[in-house]
């Protein structure tokens, strides 16, 4: 993106593990929001020296880098801080999309720092740009149900029910990337985190 300079740049990340095993996890929500990202950028991903998948283009009328770290989750930190600095995107315009345990499924939120909330990618992101204060786009997965074991769940995949309205909550997370980029957060969680999102599944 020569030409292009750094502070009106954009780097939005999503989460995921590589691989065709991982695709439909819970895990992998960051992974399904940038690929819709990326089909109504028109364009595709291409591998990157930063060991990530990368997309250069616009979004909601800003120059912006689509990435998806192909390192695994708990290693997203590296590729990520790569892209940054080889970019010139300052933390604070850098927006990570991830799955969220402590949102109910059928939910988004959008913040700005705060914790990794036991999110191996987050924290490993937070160390390797040495600050909490990037954007994230939080994608409710909610809890395991009963006693299962939370590594085993975010690694499987949506269930049934929740499937019938994944692909709407993956558009609606693009849309929440992309109001973060055109009017920031305030007016962004203004408008989201208000909506009482109807599901056709029943609730969990």
């Amino acid at each position: 993106m020569e030409g292009v300079p750094a502070v009106d740049r954009w780097l939005v990340v999503g989460l995921g593990n590589p691989g065709p095993e991982y695709a439909g996890n819970r895990h992998n929500a960051g992974f399904m929001v940038l690929d819709e990202l990326a089909a109504r950028a028109g364009g595709r991903f291409k591998a990157h020296r930063s060991r990530a998948e990368v997309l250069e283009g616009r979004l909601a009328d800003a120059p912006a880098v689509l990435a998806k770290p192909l390192s695994f989750m708990n290693l997203s930190g590296g590729p990520v801080k790569a892209l940054a600095d080889f970019y010139k995107v300052d933390p604070a315009r850098v927006v990570v999309v991830h799955d969220e345990l402590d949102v109910p499924y059928g939910a988004l939120r959008a913040k700005l720092g705060g914790g990794d909330n036991g999110h191996n990618g987050l924290k490993s992101i937070t160390k390797s740009l040495a600050t909490r204060d990037y954007l994230r786009v939080r994608f409710g997965i909610g809890r395991p149900p009963g006693r299962m074991d939370t590594a085993a769940y975010v690694l499987r995949d949506f269930a049934t029910a929740e499937r019938k309205d994944l692909a709407f909550l993956v558009d609606r997370a693009a849309d929440v990337v992309e109001s973060l980029v055109r009017v920031g957060l305030e007016a962004t969680q203004n408008t989201f985190h208000a909506v009482d999102l109807k599901l056709s599944g029943p609730p969990r």
